[in-house]
């Protein structure tokens, strides 16, 4: 496949990181120094790294990892294009409609990949970051790992599918006490209600979650992209 990821992608703006290993896709959120803020750019480059992953048979799994002391804080109110603006209130209403439709896509386009994806999160797991580790088929924790969507306590929606998520994993009840509280929980608290799988020692998430993003990959690639597509279809 023409990898056109290069080019699409300027050097020194990238949010995210692919390399492919034996097997294993490894998805890097990379800009530590901001905690791995989200933006719309980090969108679109998910996009462009979901389509790379979907279509290459050499990554039969996904490893999504980050960069630093957090996986990701939440959104990057300070990034380009954070506020949409427009002539009239009609217009503004339109254009944040096909932004937040044209995010979704890109979202939909991760989640779906054929490919199983784990997550492994250390340190703040706030906002988009918790919906974007959300979208990952199985989660590995470090000890020091935070979760929240605190978006009730600023008046924004939360707007990727993340409280769905947890209804869908943990119950509709877990999902409005930490939606409309924005209350932060941690990786124990997160494993009890099953929204991870596993909790390591900080020092120990590197090479756990490699090893069982490794794991995976090592199995017969259609019967572990037939199973993910069979529990998906189930939940």
């Amino acid at each position: 496949m023409i990898d056109t990821i290069s080019r699409e992608i300027p050097a020194g703006e990238e949010r995210l990181r692919l390399d492919v290993e034996d097997g294993l896709g490894v998805l890097t959120l990379c800009r530590p120094r901001k905690l791995n803020a989200w933006s719309w750019e980090s969108t679109r480059q998910l996009g462009l790294f979901a389509d790379r992953i979907r279509f290459d048979d050499s990554i039969r799994a996904v490893l999504l990892r980050a960069e630093g002391r957090a996986f990701c804080a939440g959104i990057d109110i300070t990034a380009p294009g954070g506020t949409i603006t427009g002539r009239s209130g009609a217009e503004r209403v339109h254009r944040t409609y096909e932004g937040v439709r044209w995010a979704h896509e890109r979202f939909r386009a991760f989640a779906g990949l054929p490919q199983p994806v784990v997550a492994a999160v250390q340190g703040y797991c706030l906002g988009f970051g918790f919906e974007l580790a959300l979208m990952a088929d199985v989660r590995i924790a470090a000890d020091d790992a935070v979760f929240a969507l605190p978006e009730a306590q600023v008046g924004v929606a939360v707007d990727a599918g993340g409280d769905l998520r947890i209804a869908r994993e943990a119950g509709a009840g877990w999902a409005k006490y930490l939606a409309l509280t924005g209350r932060r929980v941690d990786a124990a608290t997160a494993q009890r209600l099953g929204l991870l799988q596993q909790v390591v020692p900080g020092a120990e998430l590197a090479e756990a979650g490699h090893a069982l993003a490794a794991e995976i990959a090592a199995n017969a690639p259609l019967a572990v992209r037939g199973i993910k597509r069979g529990i998906d279809a189930y939940a």
